[in-house]
Protein backbone atom coordinates (compact mmCIF):
# COMPACT_ATOMS: atom_id res chain seq x y z
CA UNK A 1 0.00 0.00 0.00
CA UNK A 2 1.16 3.45 -0.98
CA UNK A 3 1.05 5.56 2.07
CA UNK A 4 1.78 9.70 2.26
CA UNK A 5 0.77 10.74 6.23
CA UNK A 6 2.06 14.29 5.52
CA UNK A 7 1.07 16.73 3.49
CA UNK A 8 -0.76 20.01 3.41
CA UNK A 9 -3.68 22.27 1.77
CA UNK A 10 -4.86 25.92 2.14
CA UNK A 11 -6.06 25.34 5.22
CA UNK A 12 -2.52 26.15 6.08
CA UNK A 13 0.20 27.33 4.02
CA UNK A 14 -0.67 24.50 1.19
CA UNK A 15 -1.14 25.50 -2.79
CA UNK A 16 -4.44 23.08 -3.20
CA UNK A 17 -7.45 22.86 -1.16
CA UNK A 18 -8.26 19.69 0.60
CA UNK A 19 -10.37 18.51 -2.30
CA UNK A 20 -8.00 19.14 -4.77
CA UNK A 21 -5.22 17.77 -2.85
CA UNK A 22 -7.09 14.69 -2.69
CA UNK A 23 -7.09 14.65 -6.15
CA UNK A 24 -3.79 15.19 -6.93
CA UNK A 25 -2.22 12.22 -4.71
CA UNK A 26 -5.07 9.80 -5.67
CA UNK A 27 -4.00 10.47 -9.21
CA UNK A 28 -0.38 9.53 -8.14
CA UNK A 29 -1.18 6.08 -6.83
CA UNK A 30 -1.06 7.06 -3.41
CA UNK A 31 -3.82 4.93 -1.45
CA UNK A 32 -4.17 5.97 2.50
CA UNK A 33 -3.41 9.56 3.04
CA UNK A 34 -3.24 12.07 6.25
CA UNK A 35 -3.84 15.37 6.01
CA UNK A 36 -1.45 17.69 8.17
CA UNK A 37 -2.12 21.34 8.00
CA UNK A 38 -0.13 23.32 10.08
CA UNK A 39 -2.11 23.89 13.38
CA UNK A 40 -5.44 23.27 12.14
CA UNK A 41 -7.72 20.93 11.65
CA UNK A 42 -9.99 22.97 8.99
CA UNK A 43 -9.77 21.07 6.13
CA UNK A 44 -10.15 17.62 7.38
CA UNK A 45 -13.78 17.16 6.71
CA UNK A 46 -13.27 18.36 2.79
CA UNK A 47 -10.66 16.11 2.41
CA UNK A 48 -11.98 13.00 3.90
CA UNK A 49 -14.95 13.46 1.43
CA UNK A 50 -12.63 13.88 -1.46
CA UNK A 51 -10.26 11.44 -0.11
CA UNK A 52 -13.11 8.57 -0.16
CA UNK A 53 -14.58 9.85 -3.42
CA UNK A 54 -11.29 8.72 -4.33
CA UNK A 55 -11.23 5.24 -3.01
CA UNK A 56 -8.14 6.45 -0.27
CA UNK A 57 -8.12 5.46 3.24
CA UNK A 58 -7.63 9.03 4.89
CA UNK A 59 -6.37 9.94 8.11
CA UNK A 60 -7.47 12.47 9.92
CA UNK A 61 -4.16 15.03 11.38
CA UNK A 62 -2.37 18.10 11.88
CA UNK A 63 1.27 19.37 12.46
CA UNK A 64 1.70 21.57 15.59
CA UNK A 65 3.81 23.92 16.09
CA UNK A 66 5.95 23.55 19.14
CA UNK A 67 9.08 24.59 21.95
CA UNK A 68 11.45 23.03 23.05
CA UNK A 69 14.92 24.54 24.41
CA UNK A 70 14.22 27.61 22.61
CA UNK A 71 14.36 25.91 18.91
CA UNK A 72 11.02 25.59 17.29
CA UNK A 73 10.09 21.51 16.31
CA UNK A 74 6.47 19.86 14.59
CA UNK A 75 4.95 17.50 15.67
CA UNK A 76 2.00 15.50 13.75
CA UNK A 77 -0.43 14.24 14.86
CA UNK A 78 -2.60 10.85 13.20
CA UNK A 79 -5.38 9.85 13.87
CA UNK A 80 -7.13 12.04 16.16
CA UNK A 81 -10.28 13.26 16.75
CA UNK A 82 -10.78 16.12 15.59
CA UNK A 83 -13.40 17.65 17.37
CA UNK A 84 -11.87 16.52 20.93
CA UNK A 85 -11.94 19.34 23.46
CA UNK A 86 -8.32 19.15 24.39
CA UNK A 87 -6.98 19.68 21.13
CA UNK A 88 -9.23 22.13 20.36
CA UNK A 89 -7.94 24.20 23.00
CA UNK A 90 -4.71 23.50 22.00
CA UNK A 91 -5.06 24.77 18.52
CA UNK A 92 -6.62 28.10 19.50
CA UNK A 93 -3.52 28.48 21.46
CA UNK A 94 -1.77 28.05 18.47
CA UNK A 95 -3.83 30.45 16.63
CA UNK A 96 -3.86 33.06 18.72
CA UNK A 97 -0.22 33.04 18.64
CA UNK A 98 -0.40 32.16 14.64
CA UNK A 99 -2.53 35.70 14.45
CA UNK A 100 0.23 37.64 16.72
CA UNK A 101 3.40 36.77 14.92
CA UNK A 102 1.10 37.80 11.39
CA UNK A 103 0.64 40.54 12.32
CA UNK A 104 3.99 41.39 14.16
CA UNK A 105 5.79 40.36 10.38
CA UNK A 106 3.37 42.24 8.43
CA UNK A 107 4.45 45.44 9.90
CA UNK A 108 7.94 44.63 9.92
CA UNK A 109 7.74 43.84 6.21
CA UNK A 110 5.50 46.89 5.37
CA UNK A 111 8.71 49.08 7.21
CA UNK A 112 10.61 46.77 4.85
CA UNK A 113 8.94 47.88 1.65
CA UNK A 114 5.93 45.37 1.04
CA UNK A 115 2.80 47.43 1.38
CA UNK A 116 -0.28 46.40 3.32
CA UNK A 117 1.73 43.25 3.94
CA UNK A 118 -1.03 41.94 6.66
CA UNK A 119 -4.06 42.71 5.13
CA UNK A 120 -2.54 40.72 1.64
CA UNK A 121 -1.41 37.30 3.84
CA UNK A 122 -5.03 37.31 4.95
CA UNK A 123 -6.32 37.69 1.83
CA UNK A 124 -4.31 35.18 0.11
CA UNK A 125 -4.81 32.88 3.46
CA UNK A 126 -8.28 33.22 2.69
CA UNK A 127 -9.62 31.94 6.19
CA UNK A 128 -7.07 29.43 6.97
CA UNK A 129 -3.89 29.86 8.85
CA UNK A 130 -1.47 32.98 8.11
CA UNK A 131 1.67 31.62 7.65
CA UNK A 132 5.23 32.72 7.01
CA UNK A 133 5.21 31.31 3.68
CA UNK A 134 1.94 33.86 2.61
CA UNK A 135 4.50 36.55 3.10
CA UNK A 136 7.33 34.81 1.49
CA UNK A 137 4.90 34.17 -1.62
CA UNK A 138 3.91 38.11 -1.43
CA UNK A 139 7.43 39.00 -1.54
CA UNK A 140 8.36 36.74 -4.36
CA UNK A 141 4.96 38.65 -6.28
CA UNK A 142 6.44 42.09 -4.78
CA UNK A 143 9.50 41.57 -6.71
CA UNK A 144 11.28 41.86 -3.59
CA UNK A 145 12.80 38.43 -3.58
CA UNK A 146 13.99 35.57 -6.50
CA UNK A 147 11.76 32.68 -5.42
CA UNK A 148 10.42 31.61 -1.78
CA UNK A 149 13.63 30.05 -0.41
CA UNK A 150 15.22 33.57 -1.65
CA UNK A 151 12.13 35.01 0.81
CA UNK A 152 12.96 33.02 3.92
CA UNK A 153 16.92 33.95 3.49
CA UNK A 154 16.37 37.62 2.95
CA UNK A 155 13.28 38.37 5.24
CA UNK A 156 12.09 35.93 7.23
CA UNK A 157 14.85 33.68 8.83
CA UNK A 158 16.20 34.87 12.28
CA UNK A 159 17.79 38.25 12.08
CA UNK A 160 15.91 39.31 9.05
CA UNK A 161 13.74 42.30 8.97
CA UNK A 162 10.67 40.67 8.82
CA UNK A 163 11.40 37.54 11.79
CA UNK A 164 9.27 37.26 14.70
CA UNK A 165 9.89 34.88 17.16
CA UNK A 166 6.82 32.93 18.12
CA UNK A 167 5.73 31.26 21.66
CA UNK A 168 4.19 28.08 20.82
CA UNK A 169 3.38 25.43 22.59
CA UNK A 170 5.57 23.30 25.36
CA UNK A 171 6.36 19.95 23.34
CA UNK A 172 4.18 17.71 26.13
CA UNK A 173 1.36 19.82 26.13
CA UNK A 174 1.22 18.74 22.37
CA UNK A 175 1.70 15.19 22.86
CA UNK A 176 -0.75 15.48 25.79
CA UNK A 177 -3.20 16.90 23.50
CA UNK A 178 -2.53 14.38 20.71
CA UNK A 179 -2.81 11.61 23.01
CA UNK A 180 -6.15 12.85 24.16
CA UNK A 181 -8.08 13.17 20.93
CA UNK A 182 -6.68 9.49 20.84
CA UNK A 183 -3.75 10.12 18.30
CA UNK A 184 -0.30 9.15 17.81
CA UNK A 185 2.26 11.66 17.95
CA UNK A 186 4.87 11.96 15.21
CA UNK A 187 8.18 14.08 15.48
CA UNK A 188 8.07 15.29 12.24
CA UNK A 189 11.43 15.53 10.18
CA UNK A 190 14.38 15.05 11.97
CA UNK A 191 16.67 16.87 9.87
CA UNK A 192 14.65 19.73 8.80
CA UNK A 193 15.43 21.78 11.59
CA UNK A 194 19.16 22.34 10.93
CA UNK A 195 20.54 20.85 14.21
CA UNK A 196 23.64 19.16 14.66
CA UNK A 197 23.58 15.51 15.15
CA UNK A 198 24.02 16.28 18.97
CA UNK A 199 21.34 18.82 18.81
CA UNK A 200 19.15 16.35 16.94
CA UNK A 201 19.49 13.39 19.22
CA UNK A 202 18.52 15.42 22.08
CA UNK A 203 15.42 16.77 20.49
CA UNK A 204 14.21 12.40 19.76
CA UNK A 205 15.37 11.80 23.00
CA UNK A 206 13.40 14.60 24.52
CA UNK A 207 10.57 13.76 22.56
CA UNK A 208 10.48 9.98 23.35
CA UNK A 209 10.76 10.84 27.23
CA UNK A 210 7.84 12.68 26.85
CA UNK A 211 5.90 9.73 25.98
CA UNK A 212 6.00 10.74 21.91
CA UNK A 213 4.98 7.88 19.77
CA UNK A 214 6.97 7.65 16.30
CA UNK A 215 10.01 9.38 14.58
CA UNK A 216 9.28 10.85 10.90
CA UNK A 217 12.10 8.49 9.26
CA UNK A 218 11.00 9.14 5.27
CA UNK A 219 9.98 12.59 3.93
CA UNK A 220 10.44 13.86 0.52
CA UNK A 221 13.58 15.42 0.77
CA UNK A 222 15.58 13.04 2.69
CA UNK A 223 18.59 10.72 1.38
CA UNK A 224 19.58 6.86 2.07
CA UNK A 225 21.70 7.57 4.67
CA UNK A 226 19.48 10.13 7.02
CA UNK A 227 16.97 7.73 6.55
CA UNK A 228 19.00 4.86 8.02
CA UNK A 229 20.31 7.37 10.69
CA UNK A 230 16.57 7.71 11.57
CA UNK A 231 15.77 4.79 11.75
CA UNK A 232 18.82 3.47 14.62
CA UNK A 233 17.51 6.62 16.34
CA UNK A 234 13.57 5.42 16.36
CA UNK A 235 15.18 1.93 17.33
CA UNK A 236 17.25 3.46 20.23
CA UNK A 237 14.72 5.25 21.90
CA UNK A 238 11.64 3.02 21.15
CA UNK A 239 10.06 5.15 18.97
CA UNK A 240 7.93 3.74 15.99
CA UNK A 241 8.83 4.96 12.04
CA UNK A 242 6.46 7.40 9.87
CA UNK A 243 6.59 8.30 6.13
CA UNK A 244 5.23 11.53 4.70
CA UNK A 245 6.39 14.15 1.50
CA UNK A 246 5.18 16.95 3.18
CA UNK A 247 3.90 18.28 0.05
CA UNK A 248 2.48 21.51 -0.04
CA UNK A 249 2.82 22.56 -4.11
CA UNK A 250 2.72 20.85 -7.44
CA UNK A 251 5.44 23.34 -7.88
CA UNK A 252 7.65 21.32 -5.52
CA UNK A 253 8.90 18.98 -8.45
CA UNK A 254 10.98 17.35 -6.01
CA UNK A 255 8.36 16.22 -3.79
CA UNK A 256 6.08 13.46 -5.53
CA UNK A 257 3.06 12.22 -3.62
CA UNK A 258 3.41 8.04 -3.81
CA UNK A 259 7.29 8.19 -4.50
CA UNK A 260 8.52 8.10 -1.25
CA UNK A 261 11.09 5.25 -0.58
CA UNK A 262 9.72 2.64 1.80
CA UNK A 263 10.49 2.71 5.20
CA UNK A 264 13.30 0.83 6.61
CA UNK A 265 12.58 -2.66 7.76
CA UNK A 266 15.22 -2.10 10.98
CA UNK A 267 11.92 0.11 12.50
CA UNK A 268 8.39 -0.67 13.51
CA UNK A 269 5.91 1.48 11.70
CA UNK A 270 2.78 3.29 12.48
CA UNK A 271 -0.21 1.24 12.20
CA UNK A 272 -1.64 3.20 9.41
CA UNK A 273 1.39 1.42 7.42
CA UNK A 274 -0.55 -1.93 7.57
CA UNK A 275 -1.67 -3.29 4.52
CA UNK A 276 -5.47 -3.87 4.83
CA UNK A 277 -7.51 -0.84 4.46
Amino acid sequence: MIVDLHMHSTASDGALSPADLMAYVAARGVERVALTDHDTVQGLPEARRAAEAHGMAFVDGLEMSVAWQGRTLHIVGLGVDPTHTQLGAAIAELGVERTRRATEIGQRLARAGLAEATERAEQLADGGQITRAHFARLLVEAGLARNMGDAFKRYLRMGRPGHVRANWLAMQDAIDAIHAAGGQAVLAHPFGYGFTHAWRRRAIHAFAAGRGDALEIVTGVTDTQQERQAAQDARATGLLGSAGSDFHAPSQFWLVPGRLRALPTAVSPVAWFRTEP
